[in-house]
């Protein structure tokens, strides 16, 4: 199955959506009836000129492997990961020691918190995305029963583009719940290497400010064959490939070599020799890499620059914590700070930008 979209909504029905999203709030604010989820799904288009003057210029390619456990990267070696090595060791600022989200190890809700940044019960101010599957056709916005920002929001507000790029159907969720924001969504299922390539067509043309990918080809191996095994192990070889040919893209392109940042992550691992990574509570699915790579990061160990995260061993800290660790969910904000727009409205993790990836 392939699928895309170019383009949002006509800005006509944008702003007729963004003036009942504000009637409703006005209603509730004076007492009057409370906005429905339908409502809260529209978004505003209008950028404010100072946030349009924050839009720095640089680009971000977010990158997702879905279901890289890191011992992988152990087993297979820079010999078969060269490129992964580049990223999270050599070139890059990263980690193999951070974590998904408290809650749940399960594809889905963690990348809804990667975009968001936000935990994932609603109960408690989180997005409340907590399906796996592309049978729900809810919005994020109707499952926390409010309005939810995404980094696709920030950018578009501030006057960028942005694109998402996704093997697995059920990403059809980005562009449902922020069709104006979603510039271009491109949805290729099970076709790792046509969904970089159309990723890399657009990158070298259309140059959005924020591009989301996921790589799916690891999560699927190894829920057919198990992770850690040879197939799994395979299929993160293959997806180092795929990796490097986007560094290579953008180290052999003065500009783009000057302006293109990824921030690399995972929504979970896998517990070696099962086909399962469901069990929240178990390090081999809550811990996930976390790196920068490009133009003036410092190659150096993430949580080395970044001592006011706590090194969480081999056990997942819950919200009581403090300091938190590393996070995927900081992906959203911490590709904001690189293109210099400030954190999504209503964020938890790395609301205050601080994650660093240089001195």
């Amino acid at each position: 199955m392939t699928s895309e979209r170019r383009g949002g909504r006509p800005r006509t029905c944008a702003l007729v959506a963004s003036t009942v999203l504000a009637c409703s709030l006005a209603l509730a604010h004076l007492g009057g009836p409370t906005p429905t989820p339908a409502a809260a799904t529209a978004e505003p288009v209008a950028a404010p000129l100072q946030a349009r003057a924050a839009l720095n210029g640089n680009h971000v390619v977010a990158i997702s492997v879905d279901g890289l456990n890191p011992s992988a990267l152990t087993k297979l070696g820079r010999a078969r990961t060269p490129y992964l090595h580049k990223l999270i060791y050599d070139q890059g600022a990263g980690t193999t020691n951070a974590r998904t989200q408290v809650e749940m190890t399960v594809t889905l809700p963690n990348h809804t918190s990667m975009v968001t940044g936000r935990r994932i019960s609603a109960a408690y101010g989180g997005h409340g995305v907590t399906w796996n599957s592309d049978t729900t056709t809810k919005t994020v916005q109707e499952a926390a029963g409010h309005d939810v920002s995404s980094v696709f929001q920030k950018v578009k507000q501030a006057g960028g583009r942005t694109a998402v790029f996704a093997t697995k159907s059920k990403f059809a969720l980005f562009d449902r719940s922020w069709p104006v924001s979603v510039d271009k969504s491109v949805i290729k299922v099970e076709q790792n290497l046509a969904t970089t390539r159309a990723l890399r067509a657009d990158l070298g043309s259309a140059r959005r400010s924020f591009y989301f990918l996921h790589l799916g080809l690891p999560d699927q191996r190894g829920h057919t064959y198990g992770w850690m095994s040879t197939q799994y192990l395979d299929a993160v070889a293959y997806v180092d490939r795929l990796v490097g040919s986007i560094m290579r893209q953008i180290r052999g392109d003065a500009a783009l070599s000057r302006s293109t940042y990824i921030v690399f992550t995972s929504d979970h691992g896998g517990v070696p020799g099962t086909k399962d990574h469901a069990n929240a509570t178990d390090w081999h699915n809550f811990r996930v890499p976390f790196a920068f790579w490009g133009a003036g990061v410092d190659n150096v160990p993430l949580y080395e620059l970044n001592p006011t995260r706590a090194w969480p061993d081999l056990v997942q800290p819950g919200f009581a914590a403090s300091p938190q660790p590393i996070r995927n969910g900081d992906l959203a904000n911490a590709s904001l700070d690189i293109l210099g727009l400030g954190p999504v409205t209503g964020s938890l993790w790395n609301q205050d930008q601080d994650l660093a990836w240089r001195n």
